[in-house]
């Protein structure tokens, strides 16, 4: 695959990914991407950008409690069984 910016080469790496909440930031490490070796740009395949959704709604639920109030989550993307 290429890169759809620059038209570099895309490899597989895991990265981290952060969503700003607004009161929380959260951190998912370790995420399956491709990134272009040229220019840097990271891209997720779409099963990857529905389950970091899905990761961030749930903190999201549990982040913004004003009981337990968050500022900072960092997981860990794991992939579920199959």
């Amino acid at each position: 695959m290429e890169c759809f910016l620059c038209k570099g080469k895309l490899e597989n790496k895991p990265t981290a990914f952060m969503a700003d909440l607004g009161a929380c930031i959260v951190i998912v490490k370790n995420v399956p991407s491709q990134v272009c070796s040229q220019c840097g740009e990271v891209s997720y395949s779409d099963e990857v950008a529905r389950r970091l959704e899905k990761i961030v709604e749930t903190l999201k639920m549990t982040a913004l409690n004003p009981l337990v109030p968050t500022e900072i989550a960092v997981v860990n993307y794991s992939v579920p069984a199959a």
